[in-house]
């Protein structure tokens, strides 16, 4: 039974650390680029787009879609890093917690 409770407390703990951490990752900024430099994206720790940078040599009609297609693929850049970012702190607030492999957290 004090194994279940010490288990209870752990897992407040660590409720209450997710809490602070998604507060932090609201905080921070994460940045995606593509096209050698061309088009920055950035984005919160959560996955909100902040900002969005554009070379102007880039700003042409006959450049229209591959500037779209480089937007896309800062946003997704930078979503991966910021998702990697989360996962990591993720690991350091579960350590030394019986989680299965795998399972994901939040729920």
């Amino acid at each position: 039974m004090r194994d279940i409770m010490g288990m209870m407390g752990k897992l407040q703990d660590m409720q209450e650390k997710m809490q602070q951490m998604q507060a932090e990752a609201e905080a921070q900024a994460v940045d995606g680029v593509s096209g050698g430099g061309l088009v920055h994206v950035t984005l919160s720790g959560k996955g909100e787009m902040r900002g969005l940078k554009i070379d102007p040599s880039l700003l042409r009609e006959d450049e229209m879609d591959i500037l779209e297609d480089l937007i896309v693929a800062a946003h997704n850049d930078a979503k991966q890093k910021s998702e990697a970012m989360m996962q990591d702190r993720m690991k350091e607030l579960t350590a030394g917690l019986p989680i299965p492999p795998g399972m994901k957290l939040p729920f």
